[in-house]
């Protein structure tokens, strides 16, 4: 079969691994692999264009809204998809199949894609920002939903061994979408890209997005069973307490991927000094985007093999790696004529990028292959909750110490990642579990 051999290229399995399987889901394991490849790139193409950190603040500034309102844009992304999940958790685990949640929710970013396609033609200033604001949260509600189901899907149709290998290879594909997209931008657009490039793009985005909700409806997904009727369920909130409290590997787990938030959220203070150092360039849209296609083509496909191998110990060296990288640009900046160097700033950029690319991979791994069926359901909505509540507190608090200068913004990230590391070592293995 094409899928078999396609996927025996793509991908390192052994047949061992199948125990982790149902054996109605052994035999689709290929096809079932390359469908969600397919999709989870063509949801990647699609957040490269509805992007909070890059597209979406340059569209803003385009549209001519008021500097405020990109502010609120990567709360309203990440906090929006994230803080939902526990309580969308007991009616997706009341369902026998989770693929149609996942449709769903690729459905509702396309509707908001083509919704800020339409904002991008036709508004401007403060109406503008606050479409663009109000789509985004659609469409990070839309997201919740997609998190929550995929990791279902890939645990029920993919085997132990080769999940992390399944995310890198999409990231690696998604990251040569971005790699010419940011070509096209920069060359195309250069530092004056309009308004109606963008409205294309974001049209294309959510075409995306329908083409990824149909080729993930033909995933041939076992269906599970409801061990308790959504109606005689706990409510979210006691369930997420009940989990928090009992479950030490749960409460571990979120905090060192809490820790993590150093690779997530450093980036855009490296970027801050790098334009008030002089490194003019990196307001360049194009710019942007290369590095962070850049970063997915070197390290997307070996953090999936490496996370297969111990996504636990990834998630400490991510942790680590972030640190250094953050200490060794500030000590850097110390020094008069490297401060002044072009190159500075966007190398930290490309390599804190890079080092993401592993950390998302590695917890998302992890995640998957600690837990077996509801119990997954209920350690991604929770923990992805409770995530996004720590996201707005760090965000503030590391916004407040960006008031006295992003170096101390930086210094606080280096040292959650340090302390990321040490929680990380308490962990036990999953790919062993």
């Amino acid at each position: 079969m094409a899928s078999q051999w396609i996927y025996q290229r793509l991908i390192r399995s052994d047949e061992s691994d199948l125990g982790s399987l149902s054996e109605e889901a052994r035999p689709n394991v290929p096809g079932n692999a390359l469908r969600q490849m397919g999709a989870l790139t063509l949801q990647s193409i699609g957040d490269q264009v509805v992007n909070a950190k890059t597209v979406l603040p340059w569209l803003l500034n385009a549209l001519g809204a008021p500097g405020a309102f990109v502010a609120f844009l990567v709360p309203i992304r990440e906090s929006g998809s994230m803080l939902p999940q526990a309580a969308w958790a007991p009616r997706v685990q009341a369902r026998r199949e989770r693929k149609q949640v996942w449709v769903l929710g690729a459905a509702g970013q396309a509707f908001a894609a083509a919704g800020l396609a339409v904002v991008a033609a036709t508004a401007s200033g403060w109406i503008a920002g606050a479409g663009v604001l109000a789509l985004l949260a659609v469409f990070a509600l839309a997201r919740s939903l997609s998190s929550i189901a995929s990791k279902d899907v890939l645990g029920r149709t993919v085997p132990k061994g080769q999940r992390g290998q399944i995310k890198g290879v999409t990231t690696v594909a998604s990251a040569a979408v971005a790699l010419t997209l940011g070509l096209a931008l920069r060359l195309w657009g250069g530092d004056n890209l309009g308004a109606g490039v963008l409205a294309a793009l974001l049209g294309g985005a959510a075409l995306a997005w329908v083409v990824a909700a149909i080729i993930y409806a033909t995933i041939r997904e076992p269906a599970g069973e409801v061990e308790t009727p959504v109606e005689d369920q706990p409510g979210w909130v006691s369930q997420a307490r009940e989990l928090w409290r009992d479950d030490s590997v749960f409460q571990r787990f979120v905090v060192a991927r809490g820790l993590l938030l150093v690779a997530a959220l450093s980036p855009p203070f490296v970027v801050g000094l790098g334009i008030q150092q002089g490194a003019s360039g990196l307001s360049s849209l194009g710019l942007f985007v290369m590095a962070q296609g850049i970063a997915g083509l070197l390290g997307g496909q070996l953090s999936g093999r490496l996370a297969d191998k111990s996504s636990r110990r990834l998630m400490i060296g991510a942790s680590l790696a972030s640190s250094a990288v953050i200490v060794v640009f500030l000590g850097l900046l110390l020094v008069g004529d490297l401060a002044k160097t072009f190159w500075l700033a966007p190398a930290t950029y490309l390599l804190l990028a890079l080092v993401h690319v592993g950390a998302r991979l590695a917890r998302k791994t992890y995640v998957v292959d600690i837990a077996e069926g509801d119990q997954r359901t209920q350690y991604v909505a929770v923990s992805n909750t409770l995530m996004g509540v720590l996201l707005l507190a760090v965000g503030a608090i590391t916004a407040g110490l960006a008031v006295l200068g992003n170096q101390w913004a930086l210094l606080l990230l280096a040292a959650l990642g340090i302390a990321g590391a040490v929680v990380g070592r308490s962990l036990p293995e999953a790919e062993r579990a």
